[in-house]
């Protein structure tokens, strides 16, 4: 067992022990389908709906109470300005987790003049999994009906809604958006959850149907369906899956342990909503770094993507993760991979290294590491490592790198096999060397495709555990030659 699947197995059981043991909850919510449940008697809303302040983003300092229109003018309301629907998931404290808080700064730092609210659930929230999770129909139904108060109220257009549920607070977003008298704008799913909804019916999850423009960050499909933290299958417009939608940078076993002899266990549920958590903050910095957009790109799979066969931006094929999304709304759900860094800002340039290998007789390895390293006109990024699956003589291989540093143009770059071990009895009996000519680089994040030649006659030598080869733009080798 690697260790990132022994920290998902370790963090699923600790997940399920803390959210379904215990005794049941005595109250369980009517198990009725949302679609027939519209509220029209606001006196049954139990979700709480606080217009949050720029200054106070913290607290809960006014209400808006569908049914008592003065409450729009006593919080301050903006007629004029776009409005933020912020729903939030399960809780086991019962209170608001850190991430409210830092959303909503954010929200007011990119847009000053919006009403930011955060809807609040925490009661129905903080029941075992399997109850909260029937309860965001409910929680749906009562943002609906706050929403359609507002549009009939004080006709406030729904143009202007977006929409953002985290967790079991995406599922609740679509619920709401399904029941509104009008498609608000948009909904944003941040990781929606992903245990009793995998297979449920498309009415009590979030959809394409529940608004203008959908689209959902993927940060925590680790897992068989079902048993999965976040949702595996796209569920909007557009579906995001940074890293693979698998465990988060930042987020792996390393970390936990640090974590476990820091703070012992109480808080070892931090690491499930790490990569969980994680969505959240991927749009926190898209709010905040404006000038350092991540890009994602549309491809059939994460295996594909890990080849770098997916960088192109030709007919809506890349995107912007967050904030600025661009809304293409396809016939079928657009999948999109990217590789972000642990912390913010989370951009990273992706770049496709493509080579054909050659070599006097027929050799295959597998799983060998290499080191890359890229010059540019702004800098440089040394050994970056990556694993080959497979390299064979004749054959054309295609690769991803990702480099956290905008280096600019590119101008060379260099490649080193290392041994796979120390000592390798096979190393005395076997050359391991394949010949290259040129290496072909197409930036994702520039869009340009660059050839490379071996910088010394005309090919390199690539050997395992010697020295590293260099490659230069051709055009600029082949003056050199003339000169």
């Amino acid at each position: 067992m690697s260790s990132g699947e022994f920290l998902t197995l370790f963090l699923w059981i600790h997940w399920l022990l803390t959210c379904c043991s215990g005794t049941l909850a005595t109250t369980e919510p009517p198990k009725t389908s949302a679609t027939t449940l519209k509220k029209t008697d606001f006196n049954n809303i139990e979700s709480k709906f606080s217009l949050r302040t720029s200054e106070e983003p913290d607290d809960d300092t006014c209400y808006l109470v569908p049914g008592q229109e003065h409450t729009v003018d006593q919080c301050n309301f903006n007629h004029t300005s776009k409005t933020f629907v912020v729903i939030h998931g399960w809780t086991v404290t019962g209170m608001f987790e850190s991430w409210v808080p830092k959303l909503v700064d954010a929200l007011y730092k990119r847009e000053p003049d919006s009403n930011v609210i955060v809807v609040d659930w925490l009661t129905r929230a903080q029941q075992h999994y399997p109850v909260s999770a029937e309860y965001t129909q409910l929680v749906g139904q009562d943002v609906a009906s706050f929403i359609d108060w507002m549009d009939d109220t004080i006709q406030y257009p729904v143009d202007n809604i977006h929409v953002l549920g985290y967790s079991l607070g995406a599922h609740a977003a679509g619920v709401a958006g399904s029941l509104t008298n009008k498609k608000v704008n948009r909904i944003t799913g941040l990781d929606p959850a992903g245990p009793t909804f995998e297979y449920a019916e498309k009415d009590i999850i979030l959809s394409p149907d529940d608004a203008e423009f959908v689209d959902v960050l993927h940060t925590y499909t680790r897992g068989s369906p079902d048993r999965s933290i976040g949702i595996q299958k796209p569920v909007g417009h557009v579906d995001i899956y940074p890293n693979g939608g698998s465990f988060q940078p930042g987020c792996n076993l390393g970390e936990a342990l640090r974590l476990i002899a820091e703070k012992g266990f109480g808080d070892v549920d931090q690491l499930v909503k790490c990569s969980h958590e994680r969505s959240i903050h991927l749009f926190i910095d898209s709010l905040l770094y404006e000038d350092k957009p991540s890009m994602a790109y549309r491809c059939s799979s994460k295996e594909a993507f890990e080849k770098g066969l997916c960088l192109s931006c030709r007919k809506n094929r890349c995107n912007k993760l967050g904030y600025k999304v661009s809304k293409v709304r396809g016939k079928r759900s657009s999948r999109m991979f990217l590789k972000t860094r642990a912390q913010m800002p989370f951009k990273v340039f992706h770049y496709q290294v493509k080579a054909h290998f050659f070599a006097k007789k027929n050799l295959t390895v597998t799983d060998q590491p290499l080191l890359v390293s890229l010059y540019g006109t702004r800098g440089e990024s040394l050994n970056m490592p990556i694993t080959v699956p497979q390299i064979s003589t004749n054959k054309t291989y295609s690769y991803l790198i990702y480099t956290e540093l905008d280096i600019g143009d590119l101008l060379m770059l260099k490649i080193k096999w290392e041994k796979d071990s120390y000592f390798s009895w096979s190393d005395w009996f076997t050359t391991y060397s394949f010949d290259i000519q040129k290496i072909r680089v197409k930036s994702g994040e520039f869009q340009k495709k660059l050839v490379f030649c071996a910088k010394e006659g005309n090919f390199a030598s690539l050997q395992r555990g010697k020295r590293q080869v260099v490659f230069v733009k051709c055009n600029e080798h082949s003056r050199k030659k003339q000169e």
